[in-house]
């Protein structure tokens, strides 16, 4: 067994391209190895800025040989089938052979083809893996007609020690590569991968990104220990310094202490989306005039490259500081007007209508959140005015949060401060949800009005595409409601939102039917990941219910009830009766509901079940939204049930005795109805 070595050394390849480069390379590779009948370790692909490498163990040395048996023609039929047959399968009529079988004597092929040598299948593979690689973005260099997604330098294709001929954009495979740019530029050959590894690590090149990650990790906090400071971990940061260095040294810088006035938040980005430093803190989580950066080179340079790091810093926080200064001139709500030169969408108005309609939504769906309307009102009417500022055209990532800014300098309440910072909340299932109650009404009018507008133009997610992130918002919702207990009809706050609309293409109803099957999807999604089937949620829905507190109570409460043995018995016996009551339903014309009938004739059995059945619906009603204690009342209709379909006959061949007995059935489908749609339930 023999193992293949690949390398594709270009100048740097984007940091954000680099993960699923190589996870393509491996895939493709793979693949297309295992077409051709190889077998062989899972494929292990590396990536640094500068390359992609390959490696794969345990390859046999040739493609298996191979047997193929065909049938061909009867014997005696057209010679234009037979020539067909001959051509198609690649033999004369002397190789074949002549069988009976049973049903009358065909030709029959056996053809026997070689394995393939190994190389000659990586050449191939490789090859055509290179030319159809799914690059994001690619180009073509010099006068050749390949595209790489940045130009290419070398090729290593080494099979078993060997050089396998692969070439791509004028450039042929060798044995040879080169390590870090600056520090060992020289090429030096490599024989199999323990050599490669080992004399890229002395050409200071760390090849794999997990440990370059870790290794950027462990320098950063023993850094930030040694200067008394806590490390801002971030993690995609963390990915993306990782993808810009093959030999990281992690150095400290400082910047002066006068940009301190600027919020933190500010001076993060700044450092984080200009220059991909670290930030770091203060013991009392505050941050420090400190940063970490990230260099390519040992710490024999550090002198230098901090320097020149602090002087570029110094700039960047200078326009940052200038902005912040600019922007602290003009109140707040002076930016509202100039939101109308910005279109919110086509269709769907400007950003000062948007702003206008979130004042209103905000202002009416208050009191479901216990906030103060007027200050709902106020917040909603100011959560977009920090776009027309300088900052957030500078750093558009900080949209809410400067507004947070800048209504605390213009004495604004807190409530409504804090609203403006959180209104696009939760931006993620990990981020966590705004709990006041001015910033959820926002929060949930922001997203309510931004799903009722693109679905009112008919924008809506297809398969996996979602470009207005609309499903994000939907499971927002979902949250905020869930996690701040909030009772809010869904579907009178969508109709109310897509009245404040100026005009839509798609009427309210059909919007509000159309959002609402959205929802349910939405909600089954999220508590799935907590364990509660699909099924039970539509069986909470019940169809109409547009309260998502109430709905998600109402499916666990069914969950658990469905996991015990009363409710998986009650079950069956309820999908009996609703079968029945179905059936004759149709074959009658008339409807078995039995919501008034009174049993006090007939078998034991029918006036026992009717007994409880009276119980049940009363401690049901009573029970109210205490889900768990309804379905704890239904329980105790396992035992009549039970007992009536193991004794009563319910065609009785008396019709009065038939109809009564229907009834009961009727009684029993519509009570546990009432409570949830028990026919949603799956298996």
């Amino acid at each position: 067994m023999a193992e293949l070595l690949l390398e594709l050394l270009s100048e740097e390849i984007p940091a954000r391209m680099q993960t699923r480069a190589a996870e393509d390379l491996a895939k493709m590779v793979g693949e297309g190895l295992s077409k051709q009948g190889l077998t062989f370790k899972a494929p292990l692909a590396y990536v640094t800025p500068r390359r992609l490498a390959l490696v794969i163990q345990d390859l046999p040395q040739a493609t298996p040989d191979i047997s193929e048996e065909r049938r061909g023609p009867r014997v005696g039929s057209p010679e234009q089938a037979l020539e067909g047959f001959l051509k198609g399968a690649g033999v004369t009529l002397d190789q074949c052979e002549q069988r009976d079988t049973g049903k009358g004597i065909f030709y029959f092929a056996v053809i026997a083809k070689s394995g393939r040598p190994t190389a000659e299948v990586i050449k191939d593979v490789v090859e055509q893996t290179m030319a159809a690689f799914p690059w994001p973005k690619s180009m073509r260099w010099g006068s050749g007609t390949a595209r790489w997604v940045r130009p290419l330098q070398s090729i290593i294709c080494l099979f078993d020690g060997a050089v396998v001929p692969v070439e791509f954009g004028g450039i042929k495979a060798g044995n040879q590569t080169r390590g870090h740019r600056f520090l060992a530029p020289d090429a030096f050959p490599v024989s199999d991968v323990l050599s490669y590894v080992v004399n890229l690590s002395k050409a200071y090149v760390m090849l794999d990104p997990k440990a370059r990650r870790e290794e950027i990790l462990e320098q950063a906090r023993d850094a930030a220990k040694a200067a008394g400071l806590t490390l801002k971990e971030d993690e995609g940061l963390l990915a993306e310094v990782s993808g810009l260095v093959e030999w990281p040294t992690v150095l400290t810088g400082s910047f002066d202490e006068g940009f301190m006035e600027v919020p933190d938040e500010v001076l993060v980005t700044s450092m984080r989306s200009h220059q991909k430093y670290f930030s770091l803190l203060k013991s009392d989580g505050r941050l420090a005039n400190r940063f970490l950066v990230v260099a390519n080179m040992p710490a024999s340079a550090a002198d230098q490259i901090i320097s020149g790091n602090q002087r570029v810093l110094r700039a960047r926080l200078s326009d940052a500081k200038f902005f912040w200064d600019t922007d602290l001139k003009h109140p707040l709500d002076s930016w509202v007007p100039k939101l109308a030169d910005r279109l919110y969408y086509q269709g769907l108005g400007t950003m000062a209508d948007k702003a206008a309609r979130l004042s209103t939504l905000a202002g009416h769906i208050a009191h479901s959140t216990g906030a103060d309307p007027v200050m709902a009102a106020r917040a909603g009417y100011l959560a977009k005015a920090d776009l027309s500022s300088d900052m957030v055209g500078e750093f558009p990532e900080l949209q809410g949060l400067m507004g947070r800014y800048y209504a605390l300098k213009d004495k604004e309440s807190g409530a409504v401060a804090d609203a403006i910072g959180q209104h696009y909340s939760p931006l993620g299932p990990t981020e966590s949800c705004p709990t006041a109650p001015v910033s959820v009404a926002v929060a949930l009018a922001d997203k309510i009005d931004t799903l009722v507008g693109f679905f009112g133009i008919n924008e809506k997610p297809t398969g996996s595409k979602d470009p207005f992130a609309l499903r994000r918002a939907a499971l927002g919702i979902i949250r905020l409601i869930l996690e701040n207990g909030v009772r809010l009809s869904l579907r009178d706050a969508l109709v109310y939102a897509h009245g404040l609309y100026a005009a839509l293409p798609t009427d309210a109803t059909t919007t509000t039917n159309d959002l609402t099957l959205f929802f349910a999807d939405r909600l089954k999604n999220h508590l799935r990941d907590k364990g509660v089937g699909h099924d039970r949620i539509a069986a909470a829905f019940r169809g109409t219910d547009d309260d998502l507190f109430r709905v998600e109570a109402r499916a666990k409460a069914l969950d658990a009830f469905l996991a015990s043995d009363d409710g998986r018995n009650l079950l069956i016996a309820y999908r009996r009766a609703a079968n029945i009551v179905r059936i004759e339903q149709e074959k009658d014309g008339v409807p078995y509901l039995g919501s008034t009938l009174q049993v006090e004739i007939g078998m034991a059995e029918e006036v026992d079940l009717n007994s409880v059945l009276n119980k049940v619906e009363h401690d049901t009603d009573a029970a109210g939204e205490t889900f768990a204690a309804a379905m704890s009342a239904l329980a105790r209709l396992r035992a009549p049930v039970d007992a009536f379909f193991d004794k009563v006959t319910v065609n009785s061949a008396e019709a009065d005795e038939r109809t009564r007995r229907l009834n009961l059935l009727g009684r029993i489908v519509t009570l546990m109805n009432n409570i949830a749609d028990f026919s949603a339930i799956e298996g």
